[in-house]
């Protein structure tokens, strides 16, 4: 369907692509990723034609229709949220417009070739009108439209009352809805809640065409990939599998790739000495010279370097805040007229990690900002723990950031009173390296705004942390990094993300919006997943007469086994934890002895090397019990 052949492409001196080679068949499956500015959007825009390759050549196969969604959509206006989706299928909209015409003429005509004539074509054109799916235009738009997100009652609403981000939602609904023969999405799910991300997993995966994705999202890759592609080297590498086996493949390619240069290179030694033993001795020249040329032509072996540049997390201890970190008690909140909660109560609890899952809409960031203090209730009390220091962080952070600023200032003002930072270091390790730090805020990319937005949170060392969306714009080792970081962090935390992988990975407790109600699950997100599906199995259940209903001992059994899983979880993590942080320390003692054994020095000086060997010893086999602990409890745990 698609064959990119030789094909280059560059900024400046920056190469992007150096004869790189690809081919994309009907209903392919394919996720395209690389680090932020490695050339992916460049690579899309180059296919549907909206920048020209340097050399090099794209063949699209004759009458293949394109849709691409790109990051960024015109604004719309003008029209209903349902008009706008249905413009998509102008072509079956102007069938059923002539369809009517005719049907209104047929009515009227009288004479017998006439009425002939049109009936031919109204034959015709309902069998056009039929192969366009067009009898089903508008119920396939609403659908389309509700498992994005948008409520029916809200569909004739004008489509410029939308955000910014429910702009997207509408591109990509009109874009579904006309069914082009290959799929071009970046992104996609960047302004998706979770339910509307998993729904257009579904549908990507049951798509009759070809899908082309630019994603961060392993579990949304890992979903309906068939094939990953990866920009590695300005080249385009493909791999088969969805993106767990694409890590694995590509370990595994390193590794081989390693082997072979290592062996490539003892080869060459072997060469070299070979040649500068010989090189002046006359029976030895024609071998020399042989083994000279063969030197030249042979086409070096390079060691694959699977290291990512990333940035380099890690917040700083949390100084130990009460037990009850923030308190919401019997809160009233709305918008106008427009009640989203009433009575509410939350308390968030110090080291607890939790997640709001939910449908958009159903008050997950005002929840969030009523904790994080942005929003005042208009009843009822929001109280903050004493001691308890908050960072916050939303799209308008990144929003407010200054753009006359350069970095190297907007991190500085964020600064509090009587601490002192190194801001370059600091700045180094969100990625900003030597002149970046001095660029106008202005200039910077969505992900590089998001790295500076997170990296004046750090400066604050919070021991509570309001997170909403924080991935947005970043790349895999970006989100990488960050999750390992919110593993580690030992303070509170509260978090809306759109990240399956991510809510799995860090949060304790699910706490679930819907409609202004709050529901608190603790445990995993697959524990609450399990949850819901017994809770939807049992009301299917109870809808027979002989269903028995859930009783109040059965509402307390749970709380009491939810409340055991909650206690035996934290167990399991501290225990890792405990032992990861011995790990480190017995890993340090044992490194600064072997650089004392190195020294030459060393057996001179040391009174007691014996005594110090046995040390040594000691050491090494703690190593190792720690190191198998640690498996035991990683294993247990997962």
């Amino acid at each position: 369907m698609i064959t990119i052949g030789g094909l280059r492409k560059g900024f400046g001196a920056r190469e992007l692509f150096v004869d790189a080679d690809l081919r994309i068949g009907v209903r392919d499956r394919l996720a395209l990723v690389g680090p932020n500015g490695s050339g992916k959007t460049t690579l899309f825009e180059m296919i549907v034609g909206e920048q020209d390759p340097d050399g090099g050549r794209i063949d699209i196969a004759r009458g293949v229709t394109l849709g691409y969604l790109a990051q960024e959509t015109d604004e719309l206006r003008g029209r209903s949220i349902i008009d706008e989706v249905l413009s998509a299928g102008q072509a079956m909209t102007e069938a059923g417009h002539r369809l009517e015409v005719l049907t209104d003429e047929l009515a009227e005509v009288t004479d017998p070739d006439e009425r002939d004539r049109l009936n031919a074509e109204h034959a015709r054109l309902t069998e056009r009108f039929d192969a366009l799916g067009g009898w089903s235009l508008e119920a396939r738009a609403r659908e389309i439209c509700a498992g994005l997100g948008f409520r029916d009652d809200l569909l004739e609403n004008p489509v410029e009352s939308l955000s910014g981000g429910w702009m997207m939602r509408v591109a990509l609904a009109k874009l579904l809805l006309a069914s082009p023969d290959a799929l071009l999405l970046d992104e996609p799910t960047n302004h998706l809640d979770l339910e509307s991300v998993r729904w257009l997993e579904g549908f990507l995966r049951s798509f009759d065409g070809t899908v082309l994705l630019i994603s961060h999202d392993r579990d949304f890759m890992n979903g309906f990939a068939s094939r990953i592609v990866e920009i590695d080297g300005a080249k385009l590498v493909s791999y088969t599998g969805n993106y767990q086996s694409f890590v694995e493949q590509r370990e595994e390619r390193a590794r081989q790739q390693a082997a072979a240069a290592a062996n490539q290179q003892r080869r060459i030694e072997q060469l070299e000495l070979f040649i500068n033993r010989f090189r002046y001795k006359k029976s030895k020249a024609s071998q020399v010279q042989s083994k000279i040329k063969f030197l030249e032509r042979m086409e070096r072996v390079e060691a694959s370097n699977t290291k990512r540049k990333a940035m380099n997390l890690g917040f700083p201890p949390a100084a130990r805040a009460p037990r009850i970190v923030c308190e919401l008690d019997g809160v009233d909140f709305g918008y106008g007229e427009n009640k989203v909660y009433e009575g509410l109560s939350v308390a968030i609890e110090r080291g607890q990690k939790v997640a709001f899952v939910g449908p958009n809409g159903a008050g997950k960031t005002t929840l969030l900002k009523l904790l994080a203090g942005v929003l005042t209730p208009q009843a009822g009390e929001r109280r903050l723990g004493d001691g308890v220091m908050m960072g916050y962080f939303a799209q308008h952070q990144i929003e407010a950031l200054d753009p006359k600023n350069r970095v190297i200032q907007e991190l500085d003002r964020a600064v509090p009173p009587g601490v002192v930072i190194r801001a370059r270091d600091l700045l180094g390790r969100f990625l900003f390296s030597g002149d970046d730090v001095d660029k106008p805020v202005s200039v910077l990319s969505g992900g590089e705004r998001t790295r500076l937005a997170m990296a004046k949170i750090l400066v604050t060392a919070p021991n509570f942390l309001c997170l909403d969306e924080p991935t947005n714009h970043l790349d895999i080792w970006s989100r990488d990094v960050l999750e390992d970081a919110l593993e580690e962090y030992d303070g509170a935390l509260v978090l809306i993300t759109h990240d399956r992988h991510l809510i799995r990975s860090v949060a304790d407790t699910v706490i679930e919006v819907v409609a202004g109600r709050v529901r608190a699950f603790v445990g995993d997100y697959d524990y609450y997943l399990d949850r819901i599906a017994a809770e939807q199995e049992e009301f299917s259940h109870a809808a027979t007469p002989a269903a028995r209903l859930p009783s109040k001992q059965d509402a307390k059994e749970r709380r009491r086994e939810a409340a055991v899983a909650r206690a035996a979880l934290k167990r399991e993590r501290d225990a890792i934890r405990r032992v990861e942080r011995e790990l480190e320390t017995v890993h340090a003692e044992k490194g600064e002895m072997e650089t004392r054994m190195a020294d030459p020095l060393f057996y001179a000086g040391e009174d007691d090397v014996s005594g110090f060997m046995k040390r040594y010893d000691a050491v090494r086999e703690r190593l190792t019990e720690l190191e198998r602990e640690w498996e035991r409890l990683t294993d247990e745990a997962s």
